[in-house]
């Protein structure tokens, strides 16, 4: 049997125990002990401080001032044409002029479609003969009016002197009855001479009515641009026939361009007209910008937001009708804290906001109103110009406190 290893087994074991459960003894016996001024250090009493922060919870804080920010409203949209018209036509007729191609630029009364003219002219040719032939009745009427006229001025003094023989006893009763039936007849062929002479007057606007329709039907024959901009689609093919009300080309106007957005009902009152917008396009990542021209007074009743459009200018027409746009509209700008987003915290009615301490260390809770969120932090409305707010341990505290704060440094 070997003896030795049992006794270094023993031995181990011993040393062992001495080492954990009897350390202070074995460092004595082996002549190493803590300094006097270890020792004093540690009888001694601590610092005030330390005697102050005794029971209190540590925080870490950080102070903030308020900072002037430019305040948007975000929304997203997309690009519209300024306007947009299909042109139709007013009359059947075939198409007699050579299509113009979809893309093409086109100034204000340019002609898109140009349609035969077939029996217009003719029925044109017609009502103005009819306005020469009642033209020609007028002086005939006139004349007659002049002649009845006349009749009636002889047959008046023919009366006259009938009645006056009468009264001297020169004349009988049955002659001056015929001169008073004289007069009544030389009436009556003026009202009848004057009613011709107002028909053919009437003739003469029912002939000039005649010839404005045949004129307005053959300028109906040209369908014209109503306003510079692009053909969206190509003219009508030579020879097509158009019917009433069908589509000749579609013109669109792209400068300026109009960029659409809704609101929500939250944010309206806070866009003004003539207010300064900026919007970033989807396709290529374009920065553009304009000015608000339309606030809707209706809200849509399916999103409850307001449309809101915006003018922006496009000489070279390289924004197009469709795109999509996140557009920042700029409203009045506002005093806001850049806080950790970390820092924000509830209170027992559930309302949002951040602790912060005052200059005695007592906690207090504040309400904030977010305004915007960044990669820094957020920006947060609803505190004191300058504050300390708790950004650390805020949510093992509550109002009233005295906390123990440490100040951390911001560095942008």
């Amino acid at each position: 049997m070997r003896i030795f290893p049992i006794i270094a087994a023993i031995a181990v074991s011993f040393l062992m125990y001495m080492a954990i459960f009897q350390r202070d003894a074995l460092m004595a016996a082996v002549g190493i002990g803590q300094s006097d001024e270890a020792t004093e250090s540690l009888t001694a009493d601590p610092a005030p401080n330390q005697v102050a922060d005794q029971g209190l919870v540590k925080v870490v804080v950080q102070r903030s001032t308020a900072t002037s920010l430019e305040s948007a409203v975000i929304v997203r949209g997309q690009t519209a044409a300024a306007r947009q018209v299909d042109v139709q036509a007013e009359t059947s007729a075939t198409v007699a002029s050579p299509p113009l191609r979809k893309g093409s630029r086109v100034a204000a009364g340019d002609t898109l479609c140009e349609l035969d003219i077939g029996t217009r002219d003719a029925a044109q040719k017609e009502a103005q003969a009819r306005r020469a032939e009642a033209a020609s009745r007028v002086p005939e009427s006139e004349s007659r009016v002049v002649e009845a006229q006349a009749r009636l001025d002889e047959a008046m003094i023919r009366f006259n002197a009938a009645t006056k023989l009468g009264e001297d006893g020169f004349s009988s009763t049955a002659q001056i009855a015929t001169a008073g039936a004289a007069v009544a007849a030389a009436r009556a062929g003026v009202s009848s001479a004057e009613a011709g002479l107002n028909a053919a007057k009437s003739g003469i606007e029912a002939a000039d009515a005649a010839v404005a329709v045949t004129q307005t039907e053959i300028d109906r024959l040209t369908l014209t641009a109503p306003f510079a901009g692009l053909l969206e689609s190509d003219t009508a093919e030579l020879g097509s026939l158009l019917q009433k009300g069908s589509i000749c080309a579609r013109v669109i106007q792209l400068d300026p361009i109009k960029l659409v957005g809704f609101v929500p009902e939250t944010e309206v009152d806070r866009v003004t007209l003539g207010a300064p917008a900026a919007a970033r396009l989807a396709a290529g990542n374009r920065q553009i910008n304009g000015q608000v021209t339309f606030i809707s007074r209706a809200s849509d009743p399916s999103t409850r937001t307001f449309r809101v459009e915006i003018d922006v200018p496009n000489p070279d027409l390289s924004i197009r009708d469709g795109q999509t746009a996140e557009i920042a509209i700029a409203s009045a700008g506002v005093n806001a804290h850049l806080i950790p987003q970390s820092s924000m915290t509830l209170d027992d009615d559930g309302i949002l906001g951040v602790r912060t301490i005052d200059e005695n260390n007592v906690v207090a809770f504040n309400p904030v109103e977010l305004v915007r969120d960044t990669p820094q932090g957020i920006w947060v409305v609803g505190l004191p110009e300058t504050v300390t707010i708790i950004v650390l341990g805020q949510e093992y505290v509550t109002a009233g406190v005295t906390v123990a704060p440490t100040l951390r440094e911001v560095t942008q």
